[in-house]
Formats: C-alpha cells, structure tokens, sequence
C-alpha cells in the first residue's frame, strides 16, 4: 500500500477534503469528533485472525495518509489452547495527524473477541476508554477457563470504561445466512465484522480490505463474498445502531513526513528490500543460506520471491548448513547473507569465526528474541549484544550495526553490506522482534539516493617477488582500509589457501609462527577498529544562556522510538535532556568517549540486563546507568519518562 505526499498547498487541500468527507460521514444525526491520535487494540484467540484484522486496519490507515506504528503480539504456538489465556494474540496500532515513534502505551480502544482476550489486556487499559466485547463468547465455560467467576460485563468490575456489548458472532453468522455456510464457517467472518465496524469508528477507507479479500480467496469466490459481506455488515452497523452514536476522524498526517511516495513496511521486509538493494547497487548476485527461526523466517519467504533481482535463496538442513552455504557464496563471489535468531547465532558460531579468518564479506543478521535458549520464540529482547560482539572463539572481532526502526532496517542493511564489503569482513545486523514484525511508513528512495557498493574483484598479480617474478599475495592488504583482495575461485593465477589455521600475512601460507599470529589478531583488530562510521549526533537542545543539558540518555536498536517518545514527554513538561542513540556498536562512533565525557549522567534503557551499560563502562570508565527489562515486550514511554524525571532531579 503506497501514498503520496505532496506539496504543501496540496497536502491543504487532501486536509480540507478529509475533513469535509468526515463531516458528512456516520448514521444521520451522529456526530464525529476530531481527534489528533488514536492507539486500538485488537485482541482474541490466536485462530480468530486478529493478526490479519489489524494488518488491514494498518494498511488502510497508511493508504489514509496517517502516521502510524503497530505492535503484533501473538503465541508461539501455531494454535494455542482456544479460550485461553496463553492463547491470546493481539494487534495493536497507533495512528494520528503527527509524528508518532512508539505503538503507544495505553490503547483508547480495546476489541475483545472472547473472555481470555478481556482479561489478558485489560490491565492495559486506560480508564474511560472503550472496548468493545463480542458478548456470545462470554457465556460460562469460556468464562471459567480463564478464572471469571461471574461475567466482568455484569458485575461491575468495567464500570470505568465505556463498554459496547456487541454480538459479534450472531450478528456475523445472521450477515451470512444467504450464502450457505456452516456456523463453524461463518463465524470465522467475525473478526472482518469487528474491522468493518471499527472501519466506520474511524473513518478508514473500504475499498482496499475488499479488493484484498478478493484477491485473498480468489480460488473460493463465495468466501471472499462472505468476507466482504461481513465486512460491510459490520461498518452498516456501525451506522445504524444507537451504542455508536460517535464516530472519530484523524487527519492525515501532512506535516510529519517529506514530499515523496509511502508504503507501509514492516522491518523485516524493509530488511529484505535492503538487502536487495545492497545486492544491485554493488552489482552482485545476493545470496542467502538459511534456515527457518522465528522471528527471522520472513526475510527466507521475502527474498524467495525476487529471483528477477538476481537473489538465490537456500534453505539448509540446519542452522550450521546455513551459514556454511553463505560462507561458500561469500568465496564464490556474492553478496552472502545468513538469516538467524538467537539460539541459531549460536550455532553458526565457528562459521563466523572462520568467516573472519578468511576475510570474507558475509552479512549475518540476528533478528533478536526472548532467551535464553528457545526462550520466547515471538517476543522481543536485545540480549544477544554481547554475544555478538564476543561469542567465538580467539579473538575475532566483528562489525555490528543496529537498525533503530522499521522503516531503518532498510538503511542499515545497506550500511552492513557497504562494511562487509569494502572491509572484507562479516557483520552482524542486530534487529529484533519489535522491529522486525512492527511496521511504520516508509519513504521509496530514488535509486540516485543509494549509495555505490561496487567493489573490484582482484584480477592478476599484485606482488613483485625479490627476483622480479609478479605473484598474486591473498593477504597483501589495502593501505586504508586493510582488506585483502577478493579473488574469485576460477581466476588463472589468483589461486590460494583457504581454512582456519592461521595464515602468513601476505602469502596467505599456512603458518604456527607466534609473531605472525600476533601480528594477524592485531591486524584484524585494526581493520574492525578503523571502520569508517559516522560520528555519534546528540540532540541537546540548549536553554536561553545556551547551557544544554547534564545528563544524557544513550540507546541503541529498537528502543529509539519509546526513549524518544520519553525524551519529548520530559521536555514538554520542562525538563532538560540530552538524547543520543547508536547505531554502530562495533567499533563505536569517534566521538563517542567524547559525548559520554560532556554529562554528570549517563542513562542506558535495554532490554537486556545492561549489556551495553557494560561495554560503556568498560571502554569509557563512565558511571552508565542502566535501565532494564527482559519482559519480551518494547519499553513503555511514560514509563522511560518517569525515569529520566527521577534521574534530573536527582
């Protein structure tokens, strides 16, 4: 789903009409309120397609031009216990008029398709806000399976929010009657029900939920009608019934974003596009090896379908397969990706470090999870920092680049391929859960904007032995950037030594000498070290007498949204803050020791038990503070708020 944003007149104009479409919007005699953002929960059992209900929703909205972020959150189960609570999946979204980092902390609209669901949420909602419960499931076996002893829509407990008790069920399966089905058959249609019906709440646009639909279910036309059907049933009664006598309308948001043409992405297919990119802008065939782990299995299925860009795919056997078939791909003379989650960097641990002994370009990109081992397969965590910075054998440094949004995934997939590839070294991409399934708008760049990744393979000699003779050296490295040469296999005269002993500097010989070994592991060292990397910006906004702030928050990866988020709250109440957030965390950016050195206070909010606290501490002998969680969900930004206001008046 793609929109343009246009110029400023224009985006005046796509105001006015909006505003004039909403007013004549809704039953006669409704009325519809104006509002600048709203943060909607959907929530039901894992089979009742809460997933695809908000994915609709989200793509509606975007094509609607509003700013958004979402927040899926489902089991790990592929079909958890019905009714229960561990089987609750649930899909939020935040959308408004502005700039908008997190999915918002407190949803205004709960839907709440079945008892579990109710209560699985609710302690999330705010007061006053409104849910809507589809009341056939909350009769008492459902009830009893998740611990109600009488009916929460009876007993008084919800008399702090506006409840709208709606038959989902009955009135999906009563919309449906003319096509034949089952009740087993029409009730899956509910949840198209609760999207029509919020649909009309919000004034979101129709016409492409039913054009997906159709297209969905292309091969049972009679089920995509039903779909459709209950779609519109649920928006008509949204317009007909007396409970929704208010219907809201958010603007679009034409000032937060730059002229330019948007789609909504999520950060794993922003990654994938990245990849892609990466792939043609340095004019090689991009090669991924890969087996199937949750979060990561996305970018498989994603770049499968782009054989016309010149991608192959694999999928191995196992994780260590993986790696391996990158890794021969990297030698061969691609664009080498490996696509994991945590357990499975573990065991692609020894190829990496053979990939750093060979000195070959290899992009391996962990789309962090809850752990440790299997851990929390669906949740999110930014534990695997340290492991990625030290988990291999000797000494075997590795470039690390941190993606801090959806849509960044992109850029930092490209900014991962240019280090690999001028510095002939695997680099670890470190997304996560949150990024990788969330999703915000996405600027389409011009191909002009992207950077040139080509490289120059070696071609002939590039040594002049004692007695004249012109050989080719494997490990006679560049002046600046300490790479050695790509030879691609099959090259006449560029034949040469590969495995993971250690190699005689220049020759690439096999070599035990201790002060070879020595020089080697310096040199490695040294080429990580001098990677090129930005330096580190601080937005410090400095008061009348020009004095900025004394304590800085640093973050790194997907924490960026709900610290800056917080960092905004502070500021609007009156505090002073600093914020600076990193990409790079190996080697760190310059001026990093620097900026630490400018503050009496340093604060790090992970979601890890402070392992880039430790790094800090380490390298800079500052007092970092950390803040941490390991709950498997993002960061709240009234809570990160309440934090820095603790930490400025201490």
């Amino acid at each position: 789903m793609t929109s343009q944003v246009s110029s400023p007149a224009e985006q005046t104009d796509a105001a006015l009409v909006g505003e004039q479409r909403a007013s004549g919007a809704g039953g006669e005699g409704k009325e519809v309120r104006r509002l600048d953002r709203v943060i909607i929960r959907f929530a039901g059992d894992s089979g009742d397609g809460m997933q695809l209900t908000g994915d609709r929703f989200t793509s509606e909205t975007a094509s609607f031009g509003n700013d958004l972020s979402t927040l899926p959150n489902f089991p790990a189960e592929i079909r958890a216990p019905a009714g229960t609570l561990p089987g609750v999946s649930s899909f939020q979204l935040h959308f408004a008029d502005h700039d908008i980092l997190t999915p918002g902390d407190a949803p205004n609209v709960l839907v709440a398709m079945n008892p579990a669901a109710l209560k699985a949420n609710i302690g999330d909602v705010s007061r006053g806000a409104d849910i809507i419960v589809n009341t056939d499931e909350f009769t008492k076996r459902p009830m009893a399976k998740v611990g109600y002893a009488t009916s929460p829509l009876e007993d008084g407990s919800l008399e702090a929010y506006n409840v709208h008790p709606v038959p989902l069920t009955t009135l999906t399966i009563e919309a449906l009657k003319e096509f034949g089905l089952s009740r087993k058959e029409a009730e899956r249609s509910k949840n198209m029900f609760a999207l029509g019906l919020l649909s009309w709440m919000y004034h979101r646009p129709t016409e492409g939920t039913e054009k997906f639909l159709r297209a969905k279910f292309a091969k049972k036309p009679d089920i995509a009608e039903a779909n459709v059907t209950a779609f519109r049933a649920g928006w008509n009664f949204g317009e007909t019934t007396e409970d929704f006598a208010v219907s809201y309308e958010v603007a679009p948001a034409t000032k937060a974003f730059p002229t330019g043409t948007y789609r909504n992405i999520s950060g794993n297919l922003a990654l994938s596009y990245g990849l892609i990119a990466a792939g043609r802008q340095a004019d090689l065939p991009l090669y991924l090896g890969s087996y199937p782990i949750t979060p990561a299995s996305d970018i498989l299925h994603e770049l499968s379908k782009h054989k016309n860009f010149g991608v192959r795919t694999f999928q191995a056997e196992d994780e260590i397969a993986g790696i391996g078939a990158a890794l021969g791909a990297a030698f061969g003379g691609a664009l080498a990706v490996t696509t994991t989650s945590g357990p499975g960097v573990a065991l692609k641990s020894e190829t990496i470090g053979l990939a750093v002994s060979l000195e070959l370009p290899l992009l391996v990109v962990d789309i962090q999870r809850g752990g440790p081992s299997t851990g929390l397969p669906t949740k999110t965590e930014q534990a695997d920092l340290l492991q990625a910075m030290y988990g291999r054998n000797g000494e075997a440094p590795v470039p690390i680049v941190a993606p801090r949004t959806p849509a960044d995934c992109f850029d930092a997939a490209l900014d991962a391929a240019r280090i690999a590839l001028t510095y002939r070294t695997p680099v670890f991409l470190l997304s996560d859960g949150y990024l990788a399934n969330g999703s915000e708008p996405w600027r389409i760049p011009d191909v002009d904007e992207l950077p040139d990744l080509r490289v120059q393979f070696a071609s002939g000699p590039n040594h002049q032995l004692a007695d004249g003779t012109e050989v080719f050296w494997p490990f006679k490295r560049d002046e600046q950037t300490l790479a050695r040469p790509w030879a691609v296999p099959g090259t006449p005269g560029l034949e040469h030594r590969i495995g993971g002993i250690e190699k005689q500097d220049g020759t690439g010989n096999i070599s035990y000498d201790p002060a070879n070994h020595d020089f080697m592991v310096r040199t490695r060292q040294a080429k990580v070290d001098g990677v090129q990397v930005p330096e580190l910006e601080v937005d410090d906004p400095a008061d009348d007498a020009g004095t900025g702030a004394r304590t800085l928050v640093l973050g790194w990866g997907s924490t960026y949204g709900p610290i800056t988020a917080a960092v905004r709250r502070v500021r609007g109440a009156g505090g002073r803050i600093a914020q600076a957030h990193l990409r790079h965390l190996n080697p760190f950016p310059r001026n990093l020791g620097e900026v630490l050195a400018r503050y009496d206070k340093v604060i790090v909010p992970e979601m890890n038990l402070g392992q880039l606290a430790t790094l800090l501490r380490a390298r800079y002998l500052v007092d970092a503070h950390s803040h941490t969680q390991v709950s498997g969900m993002p960061f709240k930004a009234e809570q990160l708020a309440e934090v820095f206001k603790e930490a400025i008046n201490d």
